[in-house]
């Protein structure tokens, strides 16, 4: 049976190196007969979070931007894919903006159960994914059903294209034909 699968690609960047982790997660999964949708945050509209807890009463935010679209798919995807730059050792601003503004699914029936995560980022360090996990996993935490269900790291890559040859894309591509 095919999965929705949503991916959300963080980077503002055109033809980001993370953006290409997501592309080719994306052509595995559909290689695998699910149903694929990326979604970029680059000129979306993202308010940061007021904390005022509105959407724990009525499972809505009360600011009206692209979040709220974002959110409503994200609650309907049976698994759900990150797609971000690190800086300076975590998660993009954006991700993070992101991932707070869908503090309404917290108190609403969601669809998703696995998890995904791809990175990219100038460093090397085996590690150099490591808080941005941890963040990820922080959220991933609030939902009972949802674990982790695999990630990929690409690291030395800079300048846009730099991932062109990096076995990331190719692990990145093998993990998602593996969803069915």
């Amino acid at each position: 049976m095919s999965k929705n699968i949503l991916i959300i690609s963080t980077s503002l960047r055109k033809n980001s190196n993370s953006g290409a982790l997501a592309q080719a997660f994306a052509n595995g999964a559909k290689n695998a007969g699910n149903n694929v949708e990326i979604i970029s945050l680059e000129n979306k509209k993202i308010a940061f979070c007021r904390g005022c807890f509105a959407c724990q009463k009525t499972g809505r935010c009360v600011i009206k931007d692209d979040a709220s679209e974002i959110t409503e798919k994200m609650a309907q995807a049976d698994v759900i894919v990150w797609a971000t730059p690190i800086y300076y050792f975590e998660m993009s601003g954006q991700m993070k903006t992101m991932i707070d503004r869908a503090n309404a699914l917290y108190v609403r029936n969601y669809a998703f159960r696995d998890v995904y995560f791809l990175s990219s980022a100038a460093g090397e360090e085996e590690n150099c994914d490591e808080r941005a996990v941890h963040g990820v996993e922080g959220w991933i935490a609030c939902f009972e059903n949802t674990r982790l269900a695999g990630k990929v790291f690409a690291g030395g890559v800079t300048d846009i294209g730099d991932i062109k040859e990096h076995k990331a894309l190719e692990d990145a591509y093998e993990m998602g034909a593996r969803i069915s």
